[in-house]
């Protein structure tokens, strides 16, 4: 059995219709979607499963200085559980508010995640997730089994200077929940995420680190682009195809 590979419907550049029908025919049997509204949840799950998918992973985003924070992910925990959805994917930037009180607050959520069997898992994102070090030093000081780290491939790159993914990913394994497999020409704060094998990202190490830590996916692929570039749903579909072929070309997935 391999690891589990995903897409986000973003890869299809605004084409998610081709998406749909385009990822079954490359062997991707599963996506990573917006959290749908609760009642919506169950429509949603059987238009996928008609198609051939299944979520893996769920989008879910709330100011975390927001009083409505842990309510917000809440309910988006309760989405993910009725969907059969283990991760619930989200990005959180503390900016002004104290350190201690994102915590707290990642802390309450985490609870929440808990009683609904699932993980949330923090982007590689500044300020609290922007590298390795840093992930693991929030992971840590958060202290919940529940809330842990979505590692990007190629954010490592953009918000970084000086080191390489798999450095970075070495610092915080054990605490990844989740990645985003994306490829990077390994330029600081340049949107240069080019097709899957033609960057500086050496996912077979990727894997590699992962595996020792007995980790299996969900490994979702989120295709960018580069900036002032323009993809008709042909070229998009192309885009992803060549991405799955090297994935699979490096390492063992599903």
């Amino acid at each position: 059995m391999g690891n589990l590979l995903s897409c986000n419907l973003c890869s299809y550049r605004g084409h998610t219709e081709r998406a749909y029908a385009h990822l079954p025919t490359i062997g991707v049997k599963h996506v990573e979607i917006g959290a749908p509204a609760p009642e919506a949840a169950v429509k949603v799950l059987g238009e996928l499963r008609a198609r051939g998918l299944q979520p893996a992973t769920i989008q879910a985003f709330s100011d975390i200085g927001s009083e409505s924070f842990v309510n917000d992910l809440g309910i988006a925990c309760g989405v993910a559980a009725k969907l059969g959805v283990r991760v619930v994917f989200t990005s959180v930037h503390a900016g002004e508010v104290p350190v201690e009180d994102v915590y707290a607050r990642m802390r309450e959520a985490g609870d929440v995640a808990g009683e609904h069997g699932v993980l949330i898992a923090m982007e590689t994102h500044p300020d609290l997730m922007t590298n390795g070090g840093i992930a693991r030093q929030t992971i840590e000081a958060i202290g919940h089994p529940h809330v842990r780290m979505n590692f990007d491939t190629a954010n490592i790159y953009y918000y970084n200077e000086g080191t390489t993914t798999e450095a970075e990913l070495a610092k915080v394994a054990p605490y990844v929940a989740s990645v985003h497999l994306k490829d990077s020409a390994g330029l600081y704060k340049t949107w240069n995420f080019p097709t899957i094998g033609r960057g500086v990202v050496r996912f077979a190490e990727v894997v590699r680190i992962l595996g020792a830590e007995g980790f299996t996916g969900p490994y979702t692929m989120e295709l960018e682009g580069i900036e002032g570039q323009s993809l008709n749903a042909d070229e998009a579909a192309a885009d992803v195809a060549a991405s799955v072929e090297h994935l699979r070309s490096v390492a063992e997935f599903e």
